[in-house]
């Protein structure tokens, strides 16, 4: 009778484990699986309870998710911290911990002992040693659980943490996706004078990244260029790529220049986001936008192609990335951009690629670049350095032409023209130009656009 006894104990053990394992809970989405996995182990354990917590790493918190005789812990959004109370403790010590007393010396919910619960048991949910919650049950009667009782507990942990898992990255990437999307400009500022086109593409395995491209003009008629790459992958990176995005255009929209703007934006992310960092580069043109003062914090410089011409990568000042080093002076470059000139932007998702040198990437990029309809443009570049490869980062590319129409009147048109223009002939000014450097540096006005056509680069 011993051995039947024990090995009945042993079917019932494969039957439970068999119904926790079930491959048909894999046909349910993660919410509707948890629920079943809970109600199906309170039948195995003859519990009255079952309940998970999951940990929000940002708040070191467990916070009450799923929930069977408990519901009341979900509705209210129960957090523990860690290290506090039953739940806390499981996390932090990341073993099974069984309880014979529930009372406030031994929990830290007052839902659980004023439910009556009378003995509970919980388990950790690891992935790959990392918590990333808590599973427990309990019994009203108070009949203490076993060491067989954790084991079983521990295999629904196991399903629960892939199931937790599938459904914590699907949210990120739809949550990054649509941040993403919502943050790049829904279509491109019409600005007479200036051709613009643009193309995103998230990476194919990694998903949403930090990568983005932002157009847009302030009230003086300045229109403001900017790309961008913040390190890291899903809605982690997106939401710190959407918080500069708004960080720039705030600083921009108050009349700070490029430079100036990366600056403010460089200490802003040390205070809010000081172990995040970001390759930017800022461009901001007049009208009528026969200059272009651009500033990068270690990001790939533009690439610029006149008409008939060369393409060539625009020598900007070497500057680090934000979140590197704050504090430090950055620089401006100021690019001339005669009638039909191409300024290209991308991010470095383009090209950069394990099997080719990054030098080589650019050679190709430039040769891929002319001074032609930008969306023309952005398909050959596209065409030809990404092709039918699957993208293994993000990819942002924005191509400015400055169009072929433009108003002759000479070089003259107004006053405001002139004084723009002798600010912008100010070279690497960090801190803005004075009046006496801006009329020692002003150049004289030639007489008709021809006398300068080709597009200089000066800094």
């Amino acid at each position: 009778m011993p051995g039947t006894q024990h090995e009945d104990v042993a079917t019932d053990r494969l039957r439970h484990i068999r119904t926790i394992t079930d491959v048909s809970l894999g046909q349910l989405d993660a919410d509707d699986m948890l629920v079943e996995l809970l109600d199906r182990v309170r039948d195995i354990l003859m519990a009255d309870t079952a309940a998970v917590l999951l940990l929000d790493e940002g708040s070191d918190e467990l916070e009450a998710r799923a929930a069977r005789g408990i519901e009341e812990e979900v509705r209210q959004r129960v957090r523990v911290p860690l290290r506090r109370g039953f739940a806390g403790r499981i996390a932090a010590e990341k073993r099974p911990i069984a309880l014979d007393r529930v009372d406030h010396t031994t929990v830290s919910n007052p839902i659980l002992w004023g439910k009556g619960i009378r003995s509970m048991l919980g388990v950790p949910l690891l992935s790959g040693g990392q918590v990333l919650g808590v599973l427990h049950v309990g019994r009203l009667g108070g009949q203490e659980f076993t060491r067989e009782d954790a084991e079983v507990l521990e295999i629904v942990a196991d399903r629960v943490a892939g199931a937790v898992q599938s459904r914590q990255a699907e949210v990120e990437r739809t949550a990054a996706d649509v941040l993403q999307r919502s943050l790049l400009p829904s279509a491109l500022p019409a600005v007479d004078g200036v051709e613009l086109a643009a193309r995103y593409v998230p990476a194919e395995r990694l998903g949403v990244g930090g990568d983005w491209y932002d157009v847009f003009t302030v009230p003086s008629g300045q229109l403001w260029v900017v790309t961008g790459d913040v390190a890291g992958h899903g809605l982690a990176a997106a939401a710190v790529m959407g918080r500069i995005r708004t960080t720039i255009r705030s600083y921009a929209l108050a009349g700070a220049e490029p430079e100036e703007v990366l600056a403010l934006t460089d200490h802003n992310l040390e205070h809010f986001d000081p172990d995040k960092m970001a390759t930017v580069v800022c461009a901001a043109s007049k009208p009528p936008f026969d200059e272009v003062r651009i500033s990068t914090a270690g990001h790939l410089p533009p690439v610029l192609a006149g008409p008939g011409g060369p393409a060539n990568l625009v020598e900007l000042e070497a500057a680090l990335p934000l979140g590197v080093q704050p504090g430090i002076s950055r620089q401006s470059t100021t690019v001339r951009l005669p009638p039909s000139t191409m300024l290209f932007f991308y991010t470095d998702g383009l090209v950069e690629r394990r099997d080719d040198s990054l030098d080589v990437r650019l050679k190709q990029l430039c040769a891929a670049v002319t001074a032609d309809e930008p969306l023309a443009v952005c398909h050959r570049v596209m065409g030809l350095l990404v092709g039918a490869d699957d993208a293994d980062d993000d990819i942002a590319v924005l191509a400015l032409r400055r169009s072929t129409e433009q108003e002759d009147d000479g070089w003259a048109r107004t006053k405001q023209y002139q004084a723009d223009y002798r600010q912008a002939a100010v070279w690497h000014n960090s801190s803005g130009p004075t009046e006496q450097n801006s009329q020692s540096l002003a150049m004289p006005m030639p007489r008709n656009p021809s006398d300068r056509s080709d597009p200089v680069v000066r800094r």
